[in-house]
């Protein structure tokens, strides 16, 4: 019976056949977490007059109950929320929850994340005037709490 089945069938069946009894597919390869965020380059310009410097322009888009980690920008952030309400968080700050058409500043090497606080995506516009040839966000590891 085994010989009729096609190919693929027959890898499957000896992959499941060959996993100890106590492993479930589940198991063996977990299904990735989605990410609930995005960020994509709008605009990468360079500063008149000092070629050590750029500007970026960057989209970000953050799903219901989504958050961006923690992070830093090698230069200035200035952004707006452009869609749904988020809160800022930055290091040794008191939150702060912003909606549409409201705006923000982090100054170079601010830790500070996002955490989307609407029922629906969140999308923010930020500008980056930051060292050129250097990551433009770098994260930040998550501080142990004692």
């Amino acid at each position: 019976m085994l010989s009729r089945l096609p190919a693929f069938e027959l890898c499957f069946f000896a992959l499941v056949s060959a996993l100890p009894a106590t492993h479930t597919l589940a198991q063996v390869s977990p299904a990735p977490k989605p990410q609930s965020f995005s960020s994509k380059p709008v605009q990468n310009s360079p500063v008149t007059g000092d070629p050590s410097k750029e500007i970026l322009l960057l989209s970000v888009s953050i799903a219901p109950g989504g958050a961006v980690p923690t992070h830093i920008h090698p230069g200035d952030c200035v952004g707006s929320v452009v869609e749904g309400s988020v809160e800022l968080i930055v290091e040794g700050k008191e939150p702060r929850r912003m909606s549409a058409g409201e705006a923000y500043a982090n100054p170079r090497g601010t830790a500070h994340s996002f955490r989307n606080t609407s029922d629906s995506q969140a999308r923010l516009l930020n500008t980056l005037v930051v060292d050129k040839g250097v990551p433009p966000v770098q994260s930040v590891p998550a501080q142990s709490k004692p």
